[in-house]
């Protein structure tokens, strides 16, 4: 029940904040003149479908090639944490050998 009041509160304050701010003369132009390119796009794109099919079809096609990128990227970074995760171990095992190598009697002398 209170989040209902809360979200009619906020839409109430952003109404009222709207219309204040319509007060100001400067805003209010440029309010005016930012619905009106609004209303050309809307209505050139209506009246030209294909040509704004063509840009969705632009962007979809821009946006599945980022993610395959990132992907990709991710992909690489995990490899290559698998990779620092085992230096240790090579590093134990080379210190070991070389311990052990070290250790025969023909180096001793």
């Amino acid at each position: 029940m209170s989040e209902s009041k809360l979200f009619k509160a906020i839409a109430i304050g952003a109404i009222a904040g709207a219309v204040i701010s319509m007060f100001d003369r400067k805003t209010r132009e440029h309010t005016i003149e930012a619905t009106k390119k609004v209303k050309e796009r809307v209505v050139y794109y209506a009246n030209n479908r294909e040509e704004l099919q063509q840009i969705i079809d632009q962007k979809v096609e821009a946006a599945q090639k980022i993610y395959v990128n990132a992907s990709e990227n991710i992909n690489t970074i995990v490899s290559k944490i698998e990779e620092v995760k085992e230096i240790p171990d090579s590093v134990q095992t080379i210190v070991k050998e070389t311990k052990s190598e070290l250790n025969k009697p023909e180096h001793l002398n």
